[in-house]
């Protein structure tokens, strides 16, 4: 065994960081690395600090990736993800986040949330022994929903229409669904446009499976995100938000299943959300794992 560290390398790792969790996918995620969607919808963020990809870390044995410790979209959170074979990169992954992936908050105070799966009670003692304390507040959920077939019938309000990207990708909309969807003021600033691109950056984003409600005034509504991985036959809901004159409607979750049904229509069996929120519930998601996390700050 001749384990190597590097840092990541976005030219030549992106793509080989991919096949790495599609290749050590266990079903129903209980692996508890990231799905290859996540990965690939982090390098699509608008707020990914681009300045620190070089500051992931990964590990390699014989050329092969067995190990990447690595924060989302900004410093501060620190995810790992684990060939099976070799938990003893745990200690020296640790300790590399405690070297590279101090995030600074608003009040100028340097923390690290590490998030370990509630499964690994070996990895919450070691980082309990490193000085972190648990945060349930912002602990991170993976669910799962099996994709039925036939796939139920979707509902929806008289006057609003399900559309695909595909059928529109009218980017100032989509800037503005998500600038409202996510709880800002007002309309979004017209200098976002670019970041509704990036979103649309990355291979495998499909517009036919980016899913909107248009409202009957032409806006959208409502958005959700889907990705498709088809050698594991899974589906990822990652963004989903509703404008919020239009909430409670049923218009998100429409919008979710109709995401869902089209990816397994491609021959997606499971659909993963990292979130627990009622929307998903209602849909029949149920809890897979959940991500502890454990916070430190500097001294």
């Amino acid at each position: 065994m001749t384990i190597k560290f590097r840092p990541y390398h976005r030219p030549t790792d992106f793509d080989r960081v991919g096949d790495f969790l599609i290749r050590h996918y266990q079903p129903g995620n209980r692996d508890g690395n990231w799905i290859q969607p996540m990965w690939e919808y982090m390098h699509s963020h608008p707020f990914l600090e681009l300045s620190a990809l070089d500051r992931i870390g990964v590990w390699e044995d014989a050329g092969e990736i067995v190990g990447v410790c690595t924060y989302e979209s900004t410093l501060g959170e620190v995810f790992f993800n684990l060939h099976p074979a070799y938990p003893q990169l745990k200690h020296e992954m640790l300790e590399h986040a405690e070297r590279q992936l101090w995030g600074t908050s608003k009040t100028g105070r340097r923390y690290m949330q590490a998030f370990v799966n509630d499964f690994d009670a070996e990895f919450e003692a070691m980082v309990e022994a490193h000085g972190f304390v648990r945060d349930p507040e912002d602990d991170r959920p993976m669910y799962q929903y099996i994709i039925p077939d036939p796939f139920p019938s979707i509902s929806l309000k008289d006057g609003f229409r399900l559309k695909s990207l595909q059928d529109d990708n009218d980017l100032h909309k989509i800037d503005r669904v998500l600038w409202r969807g996510f709880n800002h003021p007002g309309d979004p600033p017209p200098d976002e446009i670019d970041d509704r691109r990036k979103m649309q950056s990355v291979p495998n984003f499909r517009l036919d499976l980016n899913i909107v409600v248009e409202a009957p005034d032409g806006n959208f509504a409502a958005y959700s995100g889907t990705w498709y991985e088809s050698t594991n036959r899974i589906c990822y809901v990652e963004p989903v938000a509703t404008d919020p004159d239009y909430r409670r409607l049923g218009l998100g979750k429409a919008a979710v299943q109709e995401g869902i049904r089209r990816c397994g229509a491609l021959g997606a069996t499971v659909a993963f959300v990292g979130n627990d929120l009622p929307i998903y519930k209602s849909i029949g998601f149920t809890p897979v794992y959940t991500q502890h996390c454990w916070v430190k700050y500097q001294t």
